[in-house]
């Protein structure tokens, strides 16, 4: 015999429903959204309710798990913002699909009320990066920095790198997000491609990794995250993290231990004229920049020509007519280690 659908409790009825959404409402536009909610929805319903943040964290909970939980996520846009889990007594079943949806209406607003916080934070650690600001403002404990890139380039139209903008930003927020659910609070802001992030350390192997994979559950994408040692200047700290962020090879994490040989290099005005030097140089071709993604391709792959093609998707024999052209452009040989270190060092994010 099936198992009768769970009916809404008496007290329930269709003129009780206004007093319940505005509950609800109140719930999630207050200044502690999550935690008025959940509290809430146990005060209705006696069950357990619970909202996690997308790593994994808890965000807020209330109540008592006596039975089966149910984990919910919270989906906005296509991305994953967090998790309701819930217990709710059998008459109070129908309640979960509503409270899914004022539950990812309180991580929302949680995260709009963060990203005005964000913004004065922005301005502060930008004046700090750029030596407009006092260090003072840091007091005396020791800080660490942390710098994520995505390991995908944007694309090249204005959409693409508009969606780029906001996965950044999205991910500064995550960040930010991540420390002030640990009290430890901080600074972040978006720098070209790069999100970053200055929190007092108290434990920073342990906040390195913890924030690497919370940066990666949130934003469900590869990722170099780049951390610095304990610091007390902001400027070192920033370079360290840098440095750390350079030699991350594809997805991961690198916590700064010492100086790399090449760094001044890398960061040197003579680098930046190189860089423009080659670009021009390709420039020539009036391709659209064809011809330079490839040869970026070239110069970080390992195997063959042929399987090269396959990974960007064009003929074997399109490739080798890009390379040509790149040749010529350049005017040297991509079989000179000479010609491929101008390249890489041009062309290669270091």
């Amino acid at each position: 015999m099936p198992t009768p659908a769970p009916s809404l409790p008496a007290e329930l009825s269709p003129e009780t429903l206004p007093t319940l959404l505005r509950l609800l409402r109140g719930a999630v536009s207050s200044r502690r959204p999550e935690h008025d909610l959940v509290r809430l929805l146990v005060r209705l319903t006696g069950g357990f309710a619970e909202i996690r943040a997308s790593w994994g964290d808890v965000v807020a909970g209330a109540g008592a798990a006596t039975g089966e939980v149910q984990e919910l996520k919270l989906v906005h846009a296509g991305r994953n913002v967090g998790q309701l889990r819930l217990d709710l007594p059998f008459q109070w079943a129908n309640l979960a699909p509503v409270a899914v949806e004022y539950a990812l209406l309180a991580r929302l607003q949680s995260a709009a009320a963060g990203a005005a916080r964000r913004r004065v934070g922005e301005r502060t650690l930008d004046a700090l990066l750029e030596g407009r600001e006092s260090q003072s403002v840091l007091g005396e404990e020791a800080f660490a920095v942390a710098m994520a890139a995505f390991v995908g380039r944007p694309g090249r139209g204005a959409g693409a790198r508009a969606a780029h903008a906001h996965a950044l930003d999205v991910l500064a927020g995550a960040g930010e997000g991540f420390f002030n659910e640990r009290g430890l609070g901080g600074l972040c802001t978006v720098r070209g491609e790069q999100a970053v992030w200055l929190w007092p350390t108290q434990d920073l192997p342990a906040e390195a990794q913890d924030l690497f994979t919370a940066l990666r559950e949130s934003s469900g994408q590869a990722l170099r995250l780049g951390v610095s040692t304990r610091q007390h200047d902001v400027a070192a700290a920033f370079a360290e993290a840098g440095q750390a962020a350079s030699k991350v090879v594809g997805d991961g994490l690198e916590v700064f231990t010492r100086p790399e040989a090449l760094h001044s290099l890398l960061q040197s005005p003579a680098l930046d004229e190189l860089r423009q030097q080659v670009r021009a140089e390709l420039a020539t071709l009036n391709d659209d920049g064809r011809t330079e993604a490839t040869l970026i391709a070239f110069l970080t792959h390992s195997g063959t020509l042929e399987e090269l093609a396959a990974r960007q998707r064009i003929h074997a024999n399109t490739l080798r007519y890009r390379l040509q052209a790149a040749e010529r452009a350049v005017k040297g040989p991509l079989n000179s280690p000479a010609t491929i270190s101008r390249l890489y060092l041009a062309l290669v994010p270091s």
